[in-house]
């Protein structure tokens, strides 16, 4: 008989330091764009953290959540790590995770990258390896400390955090029900080595890039699945800001209950690799058993990763003792401009 694949338990960290968006304009003598943009503050790591530490705290929390630790260390068998800031070159973040979480060695481990989709592909990848039965559990996680150039439009968005789940066939909290993607070669936002920050084409990134992406990849999952989007009672569309997923979710049809769970980026920003994941832990934490998940990611150059999840009739019983959600770690830390550049510079 043909196994169920799912998300097992899932963890999120995010940096308690946070700047606002009218910090950033006043800095500039500029315009406050985080109105226009549907951010109001956005995340910043503190001087002692970067993309591997954030990932082992978002992952540490996943492990905790897990019922049989014991079962898990002798099923384990793959960890990827989607990023766009993982801290070596040439070095994975996802052996130095697994180290720090005393995982065993005996696994398939590499680091993710596609933009701001290298997170859901690390989840995708992971589903793959547990349902053809080559790993029994696995580790997926999506992490970012985005960076953006002082007065571009990204320093008003581009922040920091990670989202971690843990894959398997057993005690699910979701089933992964479907999944597609697709990808083109559009260039809308790009980063060369040894470059300091990225570069974007400007409104290019919205219509041709983002939008239509999303749009071919979840209508096509849709229709695999013979499923509409009001069948879902949440919708996840991946979050450069807080204006394009309302944007996207309008055109698929979706209405203001279904997205508003995933629109964390108006308190943390967008953390890239992280967005989407981090917007499905927010709502896995409110889900209900039975309940369905719509979820569409994108990463620039340029992609869509579209799954469906259906909840576990338990999963309100698995979170009953699981403490430390999303919303728990939001913050009011605020810092000034000048601290934000001199951690940014670090």
């Amino acid at each position: 008989m043909d196994k169920s694949v799912g998300i097992v338990s899932w963890g999120a960290y995010i940096p308690q330091s946070v700047i606002k968006s009218s910090e950033i304009a006043s800095a500039h003598n500029g315009k406050d764009l985080g109105p226009t943009l549907g951010v109001e503050q956005k995340t910043v790591p503190g001087i002692d953290e970067d993309s591997t530490t954030i990932a082992v705290e978002a992952a540490y929390q996943a492990y905790s959540r897990l019922a049989k630790k014991e079962f898990l260390e002798k099923k384990m068998g793959v960890i990827f790590v989607g990023s766009e800031s993982h801290p070596y070159a040439v070095k994975p973040t996802s052996g130095i995770v697994a180290q720090a979480l005393g995982l065993q060695k005996y696994m398939a481990m590499a680091d993710m990258q596609f933009a701001c989709k290298a997170g859901t592909q690390s989840l995708q990848a992971c589903f793959a390896y547990v349902k053809s039965e080559m790993a029994g559990f696995g580790l997926a996680i999506g992490v970012d400390t985005a960076q953006s150039r002082p007065g571009d439009v990204l320093e008003y968005t581009a922040g920091a955090g990670g989202a971690a789940f843990f894959v398997g066939t057993e005690n699910l909290s979701a089933e992964m029900i479907g999944t597609v993607s697709v990808a083109t070669d559009t260039p809308d936002f790009w980063r060369r080595p040894r470059q300091e920050f990225p570069e974007h084409a400007g409104r290019f990134s919205g219509e041709p890039a983002y939008f239509n992406h999303i749009l071919v990849a979840g209508r096509k999952l849709l229709t695999d699945l013979n499923m509409k989007i009001s069948d879902f009672d949440y919708c996840i569309f991946h979050t450069p800001n807080g204006k394009f997923p309302r944007a996207v979710a309008k055109t698929m049809g979706c209405s203001e209950d279904q997205i508003k769970y995933s629109l964390v980026v108006k308190s943390i920003g967008n953390t890239y690799a992280a967005a989407s994941l981090m917007a499905l832990t927010n709502v896995l934490d409110q889900a209900k058993g039975g309940e369905k998940i719509f979820m569409a990611s994108y990463g620039s150059g340029a992609g869509s990763d579209c799954f469906v999840f259906k909840c576990a009739d338990n999963l309100k019983e698995r979170k009953s003792e699981w403490n430390r959600f999303l919303t728990d770690q939001m913050s009011n830390q605020y810092i000034s401009y000048s601290e934000y550049r001199r951690r940014s510079e670090k």
